[in-house]
């Protein structure tokens, strides 16, 4: 199999609570542990960063009974790197063949204004690589920019966790945004399909995908973009 001899960088959040309500959140477990399973299958390096670093907090949403997050939970190099992440900011773009990022909705808060994380797209997509989200994760890619100033994700075809989500799950007044309403607003295409569908969109090195249910299915498309070069 055809590798890259680069790795690829996964970026969690780092915010615990949802705003001012107290709630807590961070990241959401399956949507690293299942796309981390198919690079891993494949023989494609992973790193980890946060935008604070070091521990990331989990969304307390997780399935335990899920046998890939059950399996990554009891490995004690998964432990540890999730305890111990990089900061965005200390992280080297050029080292990377891709970026993604995991969601859970402490994303969209700390994700969109990133000064760090909007660098490490830029750089990573303009050098040739591929840039990937998952559900909340896309939060990351509303404000991110090309060298020319334009929307990296301007005229894109983008899946993102959805407005009939975000009110089925009752967050439509807690987020600061609505997701997939915003993304249109930056001129991407948003792909709606039914709640908790399996859905990823591919558009050239950009790789999105709607939920939870969508991160093993992102995990392939992007293992097979970087396999494909």
């Amino acid at each position: 199999m055809n590798t890259p001899n680069k790795p690829v960088l996964f970026v969690v959040t780092s915010q615990e609570v949802k705003g001012d309500t107290g709630i807590p959140t961070g990241f959401n477990l399956a949507e690293v542990t299942h796309p981390l399973e198919k690079l891993q299958q494949a023989g494609i390096e992973v790193e980890f960063a946060s935008i604070k670093g070091g521990a990331a907090p989990l969304d307390g949403l997780e399935d335990m009974n899920d046998p890939v997050n059950k399996h990554y939970w009891a490995d004690e190099n998964f432990r540890h790197a999730i305890a111990h992440t990089l900061r965005i900011d200390d992280i080297d773009p050029g080292r990377y063949a891709a970026i993604f990022f995991a969601g859970g909705h402490g994303t969209m808060w700390d994700f969109p204004d990133n000064a760090a994380a909007q660098k490490a797209i830029r750089e990573i997509y303009e050098a040739g690589g591929i840039v990937s989200a998952v559900c909340h994760g896309p939060a990351a890619l509303v404000n991110a920019r090309l060298s020319d100033g334009s929307l990296l994700v301007a005229g894109k075809n983008v899946a993102a966790f959805t407005d009939a989500e975000e009110e089925e799950v009752q967050s439509t007044d807690v987020v600061p945004f609505l997701l997939a309403s915003t993304l249109n607003e930056r001129g991407a295409h948003h792909q709606d399909s039914p709640n908790w569908s399996d859905k990823v969109v591919a558009d050239g090195r950009l790789i999105t995908g709607q939920n939870p249910q969508s991160a093993a299915s992102l995990g392939e498309v992007l293992r097979d973009a970087l396999n494909g070069r």
